[in-house]
């Protein structure tokens, strides 16, 4: 009987000692504060839905409907003279229209990486600083001219239909 209760009590102080010297030997999670504060300093801009037309031999071929939302700085947007997602839907229509950024006859080869690096840098460079941080696509999608003008029930070709993280309410509230 002694044994057993000595065994009991050995257990437990090796159980104490392990749990103490864990306790005392782990360190508690590095908190990356630069990154915290930049992530503070950025708010979610949703950006309008875009009508482009798609510019081709002989005239408009078709439309290419897109949506756009941003991560942007809050303080380099507020600085802004023109509203950012008026300014936003400028330089898409520069970007896409002007550069044919998206070929529509070949939807397959479609880069969305590289679509995003690209507004975003064409953004920025409109901006003169690093205003957007992030760019999330909503939706892409393609019309052609014939759907438009006699509009059989879904003529039209989504080439991209992705998703926009949940917004916060403070977000959501402050107008933008």
């Amino acid at each position: 009987m002694i044994k057993l209760i000595g065994t009991g009590v050995w257990v437990l102080a090796i159980t104490l000692a392990s749990v103490y010297f864990s306790l005392k030997m782990a360190s508690a999670p590095k908190v990356d504060t630069a990154a915290a504060e930049r992530e503070a300093a950025m708010e979610f801009v949703s950006g309008y839905t875009t009508t482009l037309p798609v510019i081709g031999e002989g005239g408009v071929n078709g439309y290419l409907l897109t949506k756009l939302a941003y991560k942007a700085n809050k303080d380099l947007a507020a600085k802004q003279v023109v509203p950012l997602p008026q300014m936003i839907t400028d330089e898409l229509y520069t970007l896409l229209v002007g550069q044919k950024m998206i070929d529509v006859a070949n939807a397959g080869s479609f880069d969305l990486e590289a679509f995003r690096g690209i507004v975003k840098e064409g953004l920025n460079r409109r901006f003169g600083e690093e205003v957007i941080a992030e760019v999330y696509v909503e939706q892409i999608d393609y019309l052609t001219t014939a759907s438009v003008e006699n509009p059989p029930p879904k003529k039209g070709v989504t080439l991209l239909k992705g998703e926009v993280p949940v917004v916060e309410t403070e977000a959501k509230s402050s107008g933008h």
